[in-house]
């Protein structure tokens, strides 16, 4: 990694140069960032061509949906970016770009040569940016508003007054007045809108601050003429407390907007920072030294104290402690985790400090394949979304053309009014709220899925999710727990069943078999076994076939002190039974068979309440199935789902058939599965869930991802996709009705310059706002609670 001594002197050195680059500026500065090393900091090598990389950036600068798309054509335009979406919304770039034709700089610096700035997106520097834009924000919305009241107060005596009231003196005075109070709206309050105008002209293109420079600049003109020439061309008239007013309230908008906004990128980005800086790591002296968490390597041993957070997925190897997974798994309550169970980077150490041997680090832990996944929703853009984008450009040069046509129509009757009209023109159909209408609402839902576990790949899948009427479940694994159940024991004559399962559990514990593992947890539920146990010393294990060794009796009346017995497959012990109709294992010892262990799958806890709440929400639930009929009959008749709607012997060519077969009947098919297989079928349904623990989100194609077994949000999500359908619908006609009621009253001159931006500013508020009503979090299920209490 380059030295901190290559950075500026007042730049505190972070771990890794992407994490400050954004303070960085110059080209020279861009550059550092070619360097291949750096790259894994921001991108992610794209998985079918090593020389592909894909890049989260974030674009300061932008304010609409029309920037977003000058953005767009700037890095397209660079040779070697193969793709590039920006959202409007959430200000964030994916830039897919080939290491053998282009470098990050280049196209970085495409950015910038189109007036905005890309940054990496784990910026650590971002947040503070943010905080001093948000300050900048207030003082020119504070000044705009102090001035505003003033100038409204020397405005107010001209409205109220009687003529020969008002001296022409007096009059002037306060004209003077106005206008000098309206000097730092100009040139401070109104930076912003300059500035982006003047960017775009030089640029030769066009955003929504043009509309509203213009608007501002005619005011401040024609309001300057006839203070300083109250007999010219543009009349007496004055409109510094419109101009003041309108102002005031534009950034009163942008403000809230930018707050808002601020909200959903600071989850994201509290998220990405999530990982410490430093850890503590196993020296080769023996000691624990306090290293960089990017220094961390597959095989070291590290010591997380109580409050830190871990820095890469591994193993427990000494000591037991509470853990908080919540931002990974949904799952709010604290879960303990003790030698041998599995920790995961991003979660928190709640109670003692624990060592842990590092398995996975850097892009390879589940955290970092996470936050790739919620990188990728934040810029990707819904149909709507596009379709607003593309509608923008046009829109906007109709606004001017629109605005050109009013002032040309009143000019011959009022200069000064014609003047005013178009300036109510230009402001009031800023389509702000349109572009705001469908990405706003989207990342809110994704934000809300995300903080209750499921992770969106695309914002398009919402879209999708909320028309769809059917839903088709694997079985292993999805509606079925992971472990096996203990479902019956066959006992030979003079053996008791909790004997056996006392004995075959000594044998099991010494095995990571599924089958074993289910077996020993069977034997330590209450009751199971008797008080006295056996211990087995000798252990050997056949792979495929089973385990044997010599167990030890200790109190258990009836039986020998000694036993040499097997346990696994028929052959192995050396015993003739009829083969299990189902998952088992037998127990033999020196005179033959002893018993016969049958497990089954069990259903998940929340599988029944899940098929309950999808079907009172008039969605047909399916149960597609590798395993035996037999077996999915009988998961479905727990699940309750219909035995019409249960196949099982299918392969995954049958599962693609049947869903194929679904669509053609006219359904919207969702599938569900476990995201380890049937790639075809989740591929082939228009929308899929990769459910489990054991999901890897870099190789899930699904379109959401899961965490932990909470089935139950598969549901949820369906709830949410279609309330944030209804909300777009909302916003879109809201936007629509806005300025279908109020162009007529601006071009024919009843909207003053003032409420033309109180009402844009109201209009896009309304639309953030009512978006923002999704981001509560998951919608309760009261369905799935009575089907619960049901069951």
């Amino acid at each position: 990694m380059p030295s901190a001594s290559i950075l500026p002197p007042l730049v505190t050195p972070v771990s890794g140069l992407a994490t400050g680059v954004g303070l960085l500026h110059s080209d020279a500065h861009l550059g550092l960032l070619d360097d291949p090393q750096e790259w894994g900091a921001f991108s992610r090598a794209s998985a079918h061509d090593p020389s592909q990389w894909e890049s989260s950036v974030v674009i300061e600068g932008m304010h609409c949906a029309a920037c977003s798309l000058t953005v767009e054509d700037a890095l397209r335009r660079v040779p070697g970016v193969i793709s590039a979406q920006v959202s409007a919304a959430s200000h964030r770039a994916q830039v897919v770009w080939s290491a053998t034709q282009v470098q990050p700089s280049r196209w970085m610096q495409a950015v910038q040569g189109a007036g905005y700035r890309a940054i990496p997106a784990n910026d650590m520097f971002a947040s503070e940016r943010r905080k001093q834009e948000t300050r900048k924000a207030l003082w020119r919305w504070l000044v705009a508003g102090l001035c505003m009241m003033q100038v409204m107060m020397y405005a107010y005596p001209a409205y109220i007054a009687q003529p020969g009231d008002l001296t022409g003196e007096m009059e002037q005075l306060l004209r003077w007045a106005s206008w000098v109070l309206t000097l730092p709206v100009m040139l401070f309050s109104c930076g912003p809108f300059f500035r982006n105008a003047l960017r775009d002209l030089l640029q030769a293109r066009i955003s929504m601050d043009l509309p509203v420079t213009l608007g501002i600049l005619i005011t401040f003109v024609a309001s300057t003429a006839g203070t300083f020439e109250p007999q010219g061309i543009w009349g007496r008239e004055v409109y510094f407390d419109s101009l003041t007013m309108f102002v005031f309230f534009l950034l009163t908008g942008r403000w809230l907007e930018l707050r808002l906004r601020d909200r959903t990128a600071g989850a994201l980005e509290a998220l990405m920072n999530r990982l410490p800086d430093s850890v503590e790591r196993l020296g080769s002296d023996g000691q624990f030294a306090r290293v960089a968490a990017r220094r961390l390597a597959v095989g070291d041993l590290m010591r997380v104290h109580p409050g830190e957070t871990f820095a890469a997925d591994g193993v427990v190897e000494q000591g037991t402690t509470q853990v908080d997974e919540a931002l990974l798994t949904g799952e709010s309550r604290p879960v303990e985790r003790g030698p041998g169970e599995t920790v995961v980077a991003g979660s928190h150490n709640l109670s003692t400090s624990v060592q842990v041997r590092v398995h996975q680090v850097g892009s390879d832990t589940r955290f970092s394949q996470m936050v790739a996944l919620m990188e990728s929703a934040s810029a990707s853009k819904p149909q709507m979304a596009l379709l607003a984008d593309r509608l923008a450009k046009p829109f906007l040069m109709a606004v001017l053309l629109a605005a050109a046509a009013a002032c040309a129509w009143w000019w011959p009757h009022d200069p000064a009014h014609a003047l005013m009209v178009a300036v109510a023109v230009l402001v009031v159909t800023c389509p702000c709220a349109l572009s705001l209408a469908t990405p706003a609402a989207m990342l809110a839902a994704a934000g809300a899925l995300a903080r209750g576990g499921v992770l969106v790949r695309n914002l398009q899948a919402l879209e999708s999710l909320a028309v769809v009427d059917t839903v088709v479940f694997d079985k292993t694994g999805t509606l079925t727990q992971d472990a096996l159940v203990l479902d019956r024991v066959e006992v030979r004559a003079g053996t008791t069943a909790a004997q056996a399962l006392s004995m075959a559990a000594a044998l099991a514990q010494h095995s990571l078999h599924p089958v074993s593992r289910s077996l020993w947890r069977a034997a330590q539920m209450p009751g199971a076994a008797p008080q006295a146990s056996w211990v087995c010393e000798a252990v050997t294990e056949v792979a495929g076939q089973g385990v044997s060794g010599t167990a030890q009796a200790s109190n258990v009346p009836g039986t020998q002190a000694q036993k040499a017995l097997r346990l696994g497959s028929a052959a192995w012990c050396g015993v003739q039974v009829p083969p299990l109709d189902a998952v088992g294992v037998h127990l033999s010892d020196a005179h033959g068979w002893l018993a016969s262990f049958t497990f089954q799958e069990a259903l998940r806890p929340q599988a029944m309440a899940l098929v309950g709440a999808l079907q009172l929400q008039g969605v047909d639930v399916h149960l597609f199935s590798g395993d035996r009929a037999a077996s999915v009959v009988r998961i479905a008749r727990q699940a309750g789902i219909a035995q019409a709607h249960a196949f099982g012997d299918c392969s995954a060519a049958d599962k693609l058939a049947r869903v194929r077969a679904l669509q053609k009947q006219g359904r919207t098919v969702a599938m569900v599965g476990d995201g380890l297989n049937d790639g075809p079928v989740m591929a082939g349904a228009h929308v899929s869930f990769a459910l489990g623990q054991g999901v890897p989100l870099a190789q899930a194609r699904a379109d959401y991802v899961v965490q932990g077994d909470r089935l139950e949000a598969v549901a949820q999500a369906l709830q949410l996709s279609r309330r944030t359908l209804r909300v777009v619908r909302q916003n879109l006609w809201w936007a629509l009705l806005y300025n279908a009621a109020c162009v007529p009253l601006a071009v024919a001159g009843w909207l003053p310059a003032w409420l033309a931006g109180l009402g844009m500013a109201t209009s896009s508020l309304v639309v953030v706002l009512n978006a923002l009503r999704l981001a509560r979090g998951m919608p309760p299920l009261a369905p799935v609670a009575e089907a619960t209490a049901a069951a």
